[in-house]
């Protein structure tokens, strides 16, 4: 089996593609700092607003009466324990390091308890 002939310009247009990519300089060093800004970390969103709005709704035609909206009042209140429940589940798994994301609180501890350690910088 002979080896295949390419026309000569796609030779060229080979060797046009085997440069290098410029060498990255970086403005500073790469290294971590000691320490990271400390963010509030973005508020979840609301939650039971609807549960809530269907509250206001029936004591609005029903003139604020509590006995007449006693189920909205129920489901209002079994919304917000299960919301409550969640949340503290969600912090203790983020305080166990089961989340993807650590806070600035956390980070820090951990920079400080292992800083680095480069002279030349």
């Amino acid at each position: 089996l002979a080896a295949p002939v390419y026309p000569a310009w796609l030779g060229r247009l080979a060797a046009g593609r085997q440069r290098r990519a410029p060498a990255v300089r970086p403005a500073r060093p790469l290294v971590l700092a000691n320490q990271v800004a400390n963010r509030r970390l973005r508020l979840g969103e609301a939650t039971c607003t609807t549960e809530m709005s269907l509250l206001m709704a029936c004591w609005k035609q029903n003139e604020f009466s509590d006995a007449a909206c006693a189920k909205e009042i129920q489901t209002f209140y079994d919304c917000v324990a299960k919301t409550d429940v969640e949340h503290k589940e969600r912090l203790k798994q983020e305080s166990l390091g089961h989340m993807g994301n650590l806070s600035p609180k956390t980070v820090n501890k951990l920079l400080r308890r292992f800083p680095n350690i480069t002279d030349d910088f």
